[in-house]
């Protein structure tokens, strides 16, 4: 009787076990990482922060990362801004030099802010992903506050953030169609006060389909392409469009007054040939033409509310 009981009691540990091994695999964690060595050196104000060298932290912060993903669960990486984090600890009152209340701002990073899915990958990887995916989210959320304070056309009363997205959406289109099959690369700048709006864009276009894009990435070009028609503001797009067997074709456009006018093949040579900086000629590139923008067609009409 004594064996069974034990052998019941060995059991029931080992069914519980497996049972925390399987609800841990469905559990999701977030590490905010101080990627940077300023950020890092920031952090150092807080007595309760235990690390003094940016280098040990970075191979601590991959050594538990590489501890969560053995045990099967779901861990994303964001980025953690220290002054964010003042800021934060200010509105909700609490005590910054506290493990609790950087745990508490870990998650509202995961629950708000950018993060990149951990899978493995080394930090030299990690990083920069991470990196550019929060200046993309960061580029998002300036366009889309640029929509937004737009506000009503004085003139009919349209709402001119809302008015624009339409109008890039309709561009973007008229772009892939003219692009045709192929994977298409495309890259919009636009000027907006103090600040250098970028983003990009990758495509796919079978032969006889439409073309696929990512929905997050596609939401940030065109918000960016939107801020520079609801300002008024000049910019430029540059498509990049690569098919089997054949040179890479570039094309350019210029935004001017709500409108994408296609530049020369000349212009088009010129801004892909010449360093931004220094304006030195640049050696162009093998196997690629460099070709005139193609008209979008003649709905593409004056912007609907000039500035």
């Amino acid at each position: 009787m004594t064996d069974r009981r034990t052998t019941d009691r060995t059991n029931n540990r080992t069914t519980s076990a497996a049972l925390r091994r399987a609800l841990r695999r469905e559990t999701a964690g977030t590490v905010a990482l101080l990627a940077d060595e300023e950020d890092f050196t920031a952090m150092r104000q807080y007595p309760t922060f235990a690390f003094d060298d940016h280098r040990r932290y970075l191979a601590h912060a991959e050594a538990l990362l590489k501890t969560l993903h053995a045990r099967g669960g779901h861990t994303s990486v964001a980025l953690f801004d220290p002054e964010d984090y003042a800021e934060h600890c200010a509105a909700t009152g609490r005590d910054p030099d506290h493990p609790a209340s950087r745990a508490a701002y870990t998650a509202e990073r995961a629950a708000t802010g950018p993060r990149v899915t951990y899978t493995g990958q080394p930090l030299t990887t990690l990083v920069p992903t991470l990196v550019d995916t929060a200046v993309r989210h960061a580029t998002w959320e300036y366009a889309t506050m640029l929509l937004t304070d737009a506000g009503p056309c004085a003139d009919c009363g349209q709402d001119i953030g809302r008015a624009s997205f339409d109008r890039a959406s309709h561009l973007l289109l008229r772009l892939l169609d003219g692009a045709g099959p192929g994977t298409h690369h495309l890259v919009c700048s636009v000027p907006a006060e103090d600040d250098q709006l970028i983003a990009a864009l990758h495509t796919t276009r079978d032969t006889d389909g439409p073309a696929r894009l990512d929905t997050a990435e596609g939401a940030e070009f065109l918000s960016v392409l939107a801020a520079g028609i609801a300002l008024g503001s000049p910019g430029g797009l540059v498509l990049r469009t690569t098919t089997p067997g054949a040179p890479d074709r570039l094309h350019g456009w210029r935004l001017h007054d709500g409108r994408l006018h296609p530049l020369t093949e000349a212009e088009v040579f010129d801004a892909y040939c010449t360093d931004a900086r220094t304006g030195d000629p640049i050696a162009p590139e093998p196997h690629v033409d460099y070709r005139a923008g193609f008209p979008l067609g003649p709905t593409d009409d004056p912007h609907p509310h000039p500035h």
